[in-house]
């Protein structure tokens, strides 16, 4: 019984879900705004970048680039989904 109470405790403390992931006024979560949505791995993780930018961190512009890199990832990966359809 006691290995199942930690277990619940365990699970409790590491399903908490940071502030800067959860809309202020709604309380929409990034990752069901994502989900929801429907959108790949490299714009999902943009946009919670992007979510959290001004919350995370005293300046953005760290949450700012990041994004910007996913966003490039995925225009690389597109790019080359392109060219893989044209030699087939």
């Amino acid at each position: 019984m006691i290995v199942l109470k930690e277990l619940k405790e365990y699970m409790k403390n590491t399903n908490k879900i940071p502030n800067y992931y959860i809309g202020k006024h709604y309380k929409y979560e990034a990752r069901k705004v994502i989900s929801d949505w429907e959108l790949s791995w490299n714009i999902g993780n943009a946009v919670t970048y992007l979510l959290r930018a001004n919350f995370k961190h005293k300046n953005p512009e760290e949450c700012i680039t990041k994004a910007i890199n996913h966003l490039q990832f995925e225009l690389d990966e597109l790019k080359l989904n392109k060219r893989n359809v044209k030699k087939k």
